[in-house]
């Protein structure tokens, strides 16, 4: 028993006819000073006790054992475990420990809530797959080429829910964003892209979408645009906006293109070339925002713009 209670149990003894004969550090939920002639109803309320005597008016036999659990409040939970012992004198004997439980079962609802983010995620991330899959496989003219594009998205989605798992869920910080969409593509040139502007927060479903737009603006840049020759680097721009009345993000990717002069390419030939369907119509679409890409001999240029407080 002093061991039990050195762990924190409370521990009460009666003989066969409930009555009192020990009682120890009992839990401060029910520590009520001094009674005289204490019993169940007296010390843990009508409620517990008729629940405690159901459990005990079985316990006839020695070795028998039975339990129940009792929550006090919003977040205090306690478990009365009663066991009947055989003393040497005195016959049978009921030994009840009260063992707080309440940290052990809040783990358990964290487990639990934890388990069904899990699934939601999991589903939306199974979503956005499905949606690519479908999108790359309508504008992939072989199966080569669907299998490329494809894994590259795919990279693109496992890059961003790195950084999402690393923050708790809570979402991505911008600058993160592009450098980790970016570094893959120019390991040892990252000053080619320029970041300034407002580092912000987005949330994960904003964090994989624009995660994947930026890796198809890097991975155009470097297979068709200004980093093809290196002369000048992209600059990327992130700034919070107030408009109609909510806060918007508005992202800016923008490459200046030199040695063009007699390119013949029109910009619908380029955007062939481009990923347009995805940056245009699949990355705006998720996240109730509006782009605009264009390309021409100059210069290419997209702008995203979405809501900040969109659910996620």
């Amino acid at each position: 028993m002093p061991a039990l209670i050195d762990l924190g149990a409370s521990i009460i003894i009666q003989d066969q006819n409930l009555n009192y004969l020990y009682l120890a550090n009992l839990p401060e939920a029910w520590a009520c000073g001094e009674i005289s002639a204490p019993t169940d109803a007296t010390l843990f309320g009508e409620e517990v006790a008729a629940k405690l005597t159901t459990v005990k008016s079985s316990m006839t036999e020695s070795g028998k054992k039975g339990h129940i659990e009792v929550t006090v409040g919003s977040d205090q939970v306690f478990e009365f475990r009663v066991q009947a012992v055989q003393f040497e004198a005195g016959g049978i004997h009921l030994v009840t420990t009260i063992i707080d439980r309440s940290e052990e079962r809040h783990r358990e609802r964290l487990l639990r809530a934890l388990l069904r983010e899990v699934s939601h995620r999991s589903k939306n991330l199974l979503a956005i797959i499905q949606s690519i899959a479908l999108q790359t496989a309508r504008y992939s003219g072989s199966l080569d080429l669907f299998l490329h594009k494809f894994r590259g998205r795919l990279y693109s989605l496992s890059q961003s829910q790195d950084l999402i798992t690393d923050s708790s869920w809570r979402g991505a910080y911008f600058y993160d964003l592009v450098r980790q969409q970016t570094e893959k593509y120019l390991p040892d040139n990252t000053h080619l892209v320029k970041v300034s502007g407002d580092n912000m927060l987005l949330t994960p479903n904003a964090s994989l979408h624009l995660g994947l737009a930026l890796h198809e603006l890097i991975v155009n840049a470097v297979s068709h645009g200004s980093l093809l020759r290196g002369v000048r680097p992209v600059e990327v721009t992130c700034t919070r906006i107030h408009l109609d009345g909510h806060d918007w993000l508005e992202m800016h990717w923008h490459e200046k293109l030199s040695n063009r002069a007699g390119d013949d390419s029109t910009e619908d030939s380029l955007k062939a070339h481009f990923g347009s369907t995805v940056l245009e119509r699949v990355v705006p679409a998720s996240v109730n925002g509006k782009a605009k890409y264009i390309i021409s001999n100059e210069e290419i240029s997209y702008e995203l713009r979405f809501p900040l407080d969109i659910g996620d």
